[in-house]
């Protein structure tokens, strides 16, 4: 007969995240031992590391914070979100971000070298596969530095933790409110970019280049081609710009024209959204 019961099953699954079946039998080995089948879901994990290289990972978490005037913003993935919502999972990404804010870190290949809690997050990321039974990894991370720096984590779904992350640098006094307000905004309407100069040239080349075809392609006539062109790359502009973007919170305006009434300037922005 099991040494262990309904309860014992599920408080293991919640502390590692593990799949129901893998928990049965590592309680059974256990004789019931909470610590031990911990222990013995662990060594299994990290067995099963390289089998699990080729998967996909598109479910996780964001997670940001504001030091000292610099912000942070990291993405950890899952293969599942039963293992992204689990307290393990969580804990795993808010030790990456410490990483990320202790060593003052603005790409991937550095956090990866970063240590935290004693470790580097490679290890860590080693160490949570091999707890979870999946394969995770940190994605990316971003540092965002401003005279006043937002940040905003919104949650697509009750039961996840945070998919959404964005920091917004803002000049000005008394900037919060419009700060905090703007960054919901790009958080809603996920623009790609600051204004018209932050984009590619080659991009706006592109966009010109179709736009022209398509207007030929519709058989405009010639001396229309331009003004056409224009308009459309315009469209372009108010759709992937922050600042040329309809305000969520009060679609009369743009978000140029909020900041402005409010006496801020936005200076950069980083949106992540996980899986995206």
């Amino acid at each position: 007969m099991a040494n262990y019961t309904a309860a014992d099953i599920k408080a293991l699954r919640e502390r590692t995240g593990a799949g129901m079946l893998d928990v049965k039998k590592a309680l059974d080995e256990a004789d019931g031992d909470q610590q031990k089948a911990m222990e013995i879901i662990r060594v299994k994990g990290l067995k099963g590391v390289t089998k699990r290289e080729g998967r996909a990972t598109a479910e996780g978490l964001v997670a940001a914070r504001v030091q000292d005037g610099v912000g942070y913003l990291v993405e950890v993935n899952s293969e599942t979100d039963f293992v992204a919502k689990s307290a393990p999972f969580i804990d795993f990404g808010n030790s990456v971000l410490e990483a990320a804010v202790a060593n003052d870190v603005d790409n991937l290949e550095d956090l990866l070298k970063a240590e935290s809690n004693g470790k580097t997050v490679e290890e860590q990321v080693t160490e949570a596969g091999a707890l979870l039974g999946e394969k995770v990894i940190v994605r990316r991370v971003a540092r965002l530095k401003g005279a006043h720096v937002s940040q905003y984590l919104h949650k697509t779904s009750k039961d996840l933790p945070a998919q959404v992350g964005v920091l917004l640098a803002v000049e000005g006094e008394n900037v919060e409110e419009i700060a905090h307000d703007v960054a919901v905004h790009i958080a809603a309407m996920s623009p790609k970019f600051l204004d018209e100069t932050s984009i590619p040239e080659n991009e706006v080349a592109d966009e010109r280049r179709v736009a022209e075809e398509t207007a030929k392609a519709e058989g405009k006539p010639e001396r229309i081609i331009p003004q056409i062109v224009e308009g459309r790359l315009k469209g372009f502009f108010k759709e992937n710009t922050l600042l040329d973007q309809d305000f969520a919170k009060d679609s009369k305006k743009s978000v140029r024209q909020v900041l402005e009434e409010a006496g801020a300037k936005a200076t950069g922005f980083v949106r992540f959204r996980v899986g995206n």
